[in-house]
């Protein structure tokens, strides 16, 4: 039995607190004015729960309240929490989707993964998935998704899985899903996909002579673009980028700023004379709406790495624009003496020792304008 009577209540005059016991008081801000609390320890903390407006719930009603509250409390579930949940909108993987993409791509420094990143999904994923509730998402509808490219395309459907299993993630770090996404569960269940190299279709070193001639043999942006490539070992997407802002001609350096690098920092690389001699063939194609290196058909926008393989297509070569960078690593350790930390410098790559990393504050520049040189003449027959 309570304390408190209707009575009572529509009598009180001045405001304060007046239990009626159970954890259950009336927070009086006037006359018949206030709300029903309910104090109780939810997970250990102390919780003063809303029950309602005093004019809205009556006496009875507030103890009805209380007492589901507390055997609720008592089943382990947190009221507050409860509540939350159930105002939050649960999102369609679909829309959730297109959120956690809108969310992330601005940190994704490559446009084409941006733009894959959610084309893989709308691919292969809405079909079966884009309209169901992200809670409602589990394993058998996982698999139902990759199981049809699970062995036909495996690097794709390891992309879907990757990104399904973000998506879903989201979903739990946003009250959406009672669960992470059930990866573990959803990897047991696929077939085992086929090993494959791992490594980029790398021309072999002592070939790159031969194509490097070859490249000569007409004139266009996209052959100069990949001859600069070649004797700067820079990746594709760095080189479609440059632009002549980046160019030091008098200091023979070219300097990536960290926006367009794969790690995120400034790479700066010594410029042979073969490499200037490429710019200045550039130079009749310099257009400054973009002030692009090697302008696309639009002027204002960069070549494709497409166009670059195109070439290499054309040439019947099996290898990869990338692969030039292996061809160069190869050459610097079979053919010099060279550090191997000198080379790897040269490619960007991040020092996987973290402590070698941490006391490491050289980049090796004079060492890399040397060793760039001796690339040059290699690349180029011997000539200077």
């Amino acid at each position: 039995m309570g304390r408190l009577t209707p009575m009572q209540i529509r009598n009180l005059k001045g405001p304060g607190r007046y239990n009626d016991g159970d954890g259950l008081f009336l927070e009086l801000t006037g006359q018949n004015k206030g709300n029903w609390q309910l104090r109780a320890t939810v997970n250990g903390r102390r919780r003063d729960i809303g029950l309602g407006s005093l004019s809205l719930v009556s006496l009875e009603e507030a103890r009805d309240a209380a007492f589901e509250l507390r055997r609720d409390i008592q089943r382990g579930i947190d009221p507050v929490a409860e509540r939350k949940r159930r105002k939050l909108e649960i999102l369609t993987f679909k829309a959730a989707a297109l959120k956690v993409h809108a969310e992330q791509k601005a940190s994704w420094k490559n446009g084409k993964h941006q733009d894959q990143w959610i084309t893989t999904l709308e691919n292969y994923a809405f079909p079966v998935l884009g309209d169901r509730l992200v809670n409602d998402i589990e394993g058998p509808l996982i698999r139902e998704v990759l199981l049809p490219i699970w062995l036909t395309k495996p690097e794709t459907a390891r992309r879907v899985k990757q990104r399904i299993g973000v998506v879903l993630d989201w979903a739990y770090a946003s009250g959406m899903r009672p669960t992470e996404a059930p990866m573990r569960s959803v990897n047991r269940v696929l077939p085992r996909q086929p090993k494959k190299d791992g490594h980029f279709a790398a021309i072999p070193y002592d070939a790159v002579p031969a194509f490097m001639a070859h490249l000569h043999a007409r004139l266009s942006v996209a052959r100069l673009a990949l001859e600069f490539l070649v004797l700067t070992a820079a990746r594709s997407g760095e080189v479609r980028g440059a632009n002549w802002n980046e160019i030091d001609l008098e200091a023979k350096l070219w300097t990536v700023p960290a926006s367009r690098m794969k790690v995120g920092k400034v790479h700066v690389v010594p410029l042979s004379g073969a490499a200037i001699d490429v710019l200045e063939r550039a130079r009749q194609f310099y257009a400054p709406c973009s002030n692009l290196l090697f302008p696309g058909r639009d002027v204002r926008r960069p070549l494709s790495d497409m166009t670059l393989l195109k070439i290499l297509r054309y040439a019947e070569l099996p290898y990869t624009v990338h692969g030039f960078r292996s061809a160069f690593r190869d050459w610097a350790a079979e053919q010099t003496s060279y550090p191997g930390e000198v080379a790897e410098a040269a490619l960007a790559h991040t020092v996987a020792n973290k402590v070698e990393a941490a006391y490491r504050r050289t980049n090796y520049l004079d060492k890399r304008r040397d060793m760039m040189a001796d690339w040059a003449k290699f690349c180029t027959g011997g000539q200077p």
